[in-house]
C-alpha cells in the first residue's frame, strides 16, 4: 500500500511540476463564441442554457440518495461526504452554466467553472476515501475543494490583468482525471462495479470531444451544437456515478 501511495504522490508531483514549467496558458479570445446562438422560447442561446437541466436533476437525486442511504451504500459512513459534495457541485453546475450561457463572458464563466471544480475535487476525495483511506479522503476533501476554487479565481485575476493563465485550472480538471485513473489502476476496489468509474470518465472524455467540435457538430444539420452535446454527455458522466452507487455492493474478499 505504501509503495502505491508513493507512486501516486510522485505522479501527481511530476504532473504539477510539468504543467508549471509550461508558459502561461491564456484563455482563447474566441472561447465565448459558441456555434448555436439561437434564441428560442425567448431564451438567448437556448439549447446551451436548457441542456444544463440534467445536472440539477442528477445532482439533487444524488445528494438525496447519498444523505439518506449511507449505511446501505458505504462500508464506512464517512465515505458519503465527498460524494455529497460531488453531487452538490453537479447541481450547482446547472445554475452556473445556465447563467454563463445566458450571458457568455469572463465574469459569468467563473460561476460556471467553480461548481465543476467542486465535482472534480470531491470525486478525487471520494475515490481516495474508498480505495485508500476514509480518513485520508475526508482530510483531503477541504483542501482539494479550496484548491479547485482557487484555480478558477487565479485564472479570473490574471485574466483581468490581461494575461490570463489557465494552468492551475487545467491541473484541477485534467489533473483530477489523471489521479482518478491512477487510483483506479493502483488500488483494489472495496465495492463492485468499479468499471462504472471508467465508463463515467469515458463519457466525460466524449463530452470534451463534443466541446472541441462545437461548430462542426452544429454545421451538421444545424439542429444541435457540440457544446449542447457536451452538457448532455457530462451529465451522463455524473449520472453513471449515481447509477454506480445505487447498484454496487461490497466486494467479496
Amino acid at each position: 500500500m505504501k509503495t502505491r501511495v508513493w507512486i501516486l504522490a510522485a505522479a501527481v508531483a511530476v504532473t504539477v511540476a510539468a504543467v508549471f514549467l509550461l508558459p502561461a496558458i491564456p484563455q482563447s479570445e474566441a472561447y465565448h463564441n459558441f456555434a448555436d446562438r439561437r434564441t428560442l422560447l425567448g431564451i438567448p442561446n437556448c439549447l446551451n442554457v436548457l441542456s444544463n437541466a440534467p445536472f440539477l436533476l442528477i445532482g439533487l437525486a444524488g445528494m438525496a440518495v447519498v444523505e439518506r442511504s449511507e449505511r446501505r451504500l458505504f462500508l464506512d459512513a464517512r465515505e458519503r461526504w465527498p460524494y455529497f459534495v460531488f453531487f452538490a457541485g453537479v447541481a450547482l453546475t446547472a445554475f452556473g452554466s445556465a447563467w454563463y450561457h445566458l450571458q457568455p463572458n469572463d465574469g459569468t464563466l467563473v460561476w460556471d467553472r467553480i461548481p465543476m471544480t467542486l465535482g472534480f475535487m470531491a470525486l478525487v476525495a471520494a475515490l481516495v476515501a474508498e480505495r485508500i483511506s476514509a480518513p485520508a479522503g475526508l482530510a483531503l476533501l477541504g483542501p482539494l475543494v479550496i484548491g479547485g476554487i482557487a484555480s478558477v479565481l487565479y485564472w479570473r485575476a490574471t485574466q483581468a490583468r490581461g494575461h490570463g493563465d489557465l494552468r492551475p485550472y487545467a491541473i484541477a480538471q485534467f489533473g483530477a482525471l489523471l489521479v482518478l485513473l491512477l487510483i483506479l489502476a493502483l488500488f483494489p476496489a472495496r465495492y463492485t462495479r468499479g468499471v462504472d468509474f471508467v465508463v463515467s470518465l469515458a463519457f466525460y472524455g466524449v463530452a470534451k470531444i463534443f466541446e472541441a467540435t462545437d461548430k462542426a457538430v452544429f454545421e451538421f444539420g444545424h439542429f444541435v451544437s457540440g457544446h449542447t452535446m457536451k452538457h448532455l454527455f457530462a451529465a451522463l458522466s455524473a449520472y453513471w456515478i449515481f447509477r454506480m452507487l445505487r447498484l454496487r455492493a461490497p466486494a467479496r474478499v
